[in-house]
């Protein structure tokens, strides 16, 4: 016991002082939070603030069931149109992503052609969703089609700083194994790489569909198609029960579509049921 006494007090008394750096970095955060303090300013709550937080709580439980039709303007339309969009553009995203990422993973391509893939994908991921759908709206015009066209580039950037972080970690022993025993690139391919990517690439693509939802509905409001753009108009006309009932759909929808991703994304990576 008393060894093992020495022995704990001799790793605690070798270990790095680093309490300069804890106060140096204390010091650092509290130093941006009170500069960013400086910015915000609480004017308090206006005077009808209460008055419509309670028409909103009124509204969302009180919604209108009569949008409920199924029509161009109704609830369920718009809410299917919200998940066409979202699944068009994340396996247009998916699929566009996997050339860049080969073409930006230094261990496939020399590093000078990589750096200037991932300078691509950094300037695609730079400029937010909402600005991209508001130049492609100049382009296509107004509807589904240009939250297709929107989410499609957007997902390129995130899906494919995912690939890139996966082809990168291959285990390059089993592609020395195929390649040793006489395979060619395409059985090298479908046995060595395909196996390892599968899985981590499908997952990257449920996760980048879980995002391109919500997404869906933020990009409807600068008329990029979806439930977004009937939201934000019965929000400004104050129409409550109008907007407490596509945000119940949107609700119920976000809940189950990320109920059914974690399960398949559980499943792919432990196997799990």
């Amino acid at each position: 016991m008393p060894e093992i006494k020495e022995n704990v007090l001799e790793k605690l008394q070798s270990e790095p002082k680093n309490l300069w750096k804890r106060l140096l970095i204390t010091a650092i955060i509290i130093s941006v939070v009170v500069w960013g303090s400086q910015s915000v300013h609480y004017t308090g709550i206006a005077a009808k603030g209460s008055t419509i937080a309670g028409s909103i709580i009124t509204g969302l439980l009180h919604p209108n069931w009569s949008l409920y039709t199924f029509t161009e303007t109704g609830v369920p339309y718009l809410v299917l149109q919200t998940i066409a969009i979202a699944i068009l553009g994340t396996i247009i995203g998916a699929i566009l992503a996997i050339p860049f990422s080969f073409l930006s993973s230094t261990n496939i391509v020399p590093k000078g052609v990589a750096v200037v893939f991932r300078a691509i994908i950094l300037l695609i991921r730079t400029i937010p969703s909402l600005v991209w759908a508001l130049i492609w709206i100049r382009v296509t015009g107004p509807g589904a089609f240009c939250g297709v066209v929107t989410q499609s580039i957007c997902s390129i950037g995130m899906i494919s700083k995912m690939y890139i972080t996966a082809i990168e970690d291959l285990d390059t022993g089993i592609l020395d194994a195929l390649d040793a025993m006489g395979c060619n690139t395409f059985e090298k391919i479908r046995c060595g790489i395909l196996p390892q990517l599968s899985a981590g690439f499908i997952s990257t693509a449920i996760y980048r569909f879980d995002i391109n939802l919500k997404d869906a509905t933020t990009l409807g409001i600068v008329g990029a198609g979806g439930i977004g753009f009937p939201i934000i108009n019965y929000i400004n006309s104050a129409n409550w029960q109008n907007a407490g009932s596509f945000l119940w759909a949107l609700i119920f929808l976000v809940i189950v579509i990320e109920w059914c991703s974690t399960k398949i994304r559980a499943r792919l990576a432990h196997g799990k049921r």
